[in-house]
């Protein structure tokens, strides 16, 4: 079967799904106030386009877990429909379908998510309480978003994942908090960095809450014991046990993905599809291939693989945060998708 690799020998085996730009929060690390001018409908994929894609990555490509995303990919109408053939691309089941989501309306469709095929969630959620998440998100939803983080563990969407960005003078009092509701829910909480993915100018490395100073929080109330990773894995998440050292029957995984201090680029085995069809070889690209054209102009899936794979095969070697010539991507996060 081909297969996405790069000049640095990294084989694509993830993709990433981005189904649309819009969102129904304005996270501070993510977004102005007033949002951002949205993508005109007529760029954006139709549902054919996302699974004819998805299916010549799963069928031919050699992907092996695919996971949607956005902006908010609940706020996408077919997203049944997508899940449900991408199940169907691969008959014998062995295809890891997961989706990031903020859990708004998530207690309204997770039945029918399960149902469509899609295995397991990653729910992002910066707030332990309800003032916290009115000040991040600018929108008071905190209780929609647990109702939703229940939801999808009632459905069997397992294992449940909780994504946190914390901040210095923002959140980051909520280090602990965040690990309790994780372990109310039977989820891994994992803190992920601030990244340079937000509004120009916002973004600092002094705004990095770093991998270092949540040990330090959360060893106040938990025991934290390194799990070892298996053979070959090349998940971007460094995973802890942990354990209160108030009730040790409560017990648990926190992962960590350091981008920022600690990147994971050499084992990096992702590939993105942005909701108007761009291919990323990299969060971090300033360039992209555009898979659209090709499809609305009539190209055999062999010549559509091909541009996919000359653009992973041009994948950077690092994302370059680090550099002192290093450019924020034009596109914002929400835009890119997770």
């Amino acid at each position: 079967m081909p297969t996405l690799i790069d000049r640095y020998g990294r084989t694509a085996t993830d993709l990433r799904v981005s189904l649309t730009d819009r969102c129904n929060l304005r996270c501070q690390y993510c977004m102005p106030p007033e949002g951002l001018e949205w993508m005109p409908r007529e760029e954006i994929l139709t549902d054919d386009e996302v699974i004819r894609l998805v299916r010549l990555a799963v069928t031919r490509l050699g992907i092996t877990k695919v996971r949607f995303t956005g902006g908010e990919p609940l706020l996408r109408k077919g997203l049944e429909n997508i899940i449900r053939a991408t199940a169907q691309a691969a008959p014998d089941g062995d295809l890891d379908i997961s989706l990031t989501t903020n859990g708004l309306g998530l207690a309204r469709r997770a039945e029918a998510l399960k149902a469509a095929g899609l295995c397991r969630i990653n729910m992002s959620l910066d707030a332990a309480n309800r003032e916290q998440y009115q000040r991040i998100t600018r929108r008071d939803r905190f209780d929609d978003a647990l109702a939703g983080l229940r939801a999808a563990r009632s459905a069997g969407l397992t294992p449940l994942k909780i994504n946190a960005v914390i901040m210095p003078g923002v959140n980051d009092d909520a280090p602990a908090d965040l690990v309790n509701i994780a372990l109310d829910n039977d989820a891994t909480m994992r803190f992920i960095e601030y990244m340079p993915l937000g509004p120009r100018g916002t973004w600092s490395k002094d705004a990095v809450y770093t991998e270092e100073q949540l040990h330090a929080d959360l060893e106040r109330d938990f025991i934290l014991e390194r799990i070892a990773r298996a053979p070959g894995e090349s998940a971007p998440a460094v995973e802890w046990q942990i354990t209160s050292r108030h009730d040790p029957q409560r017990r648990g995984k926190v992962g960590f993905i350091s981008s920022v201090t600690q990147p994971f680029c050499a084992s990096c085995v992702r590939t993105r599809l942005t909701a108007d069809g761009a291919i990323r070889s990299c969060l971090f690209s300033r360039t992209e291939t555009d898979l659209r054209e090709l499809l609305r102009g009539g190209a055999s899936d062999d010549e559509i693989m091909a541009a996919w794979q000359g653009a992973m095969w041009n994948k950077p070697e690092k994302h370059g945060i680090d550099n002192p010539d290093f450019a924020q991507p034009d596109r914002p996060m929400s835009a890119i998708g997770g």
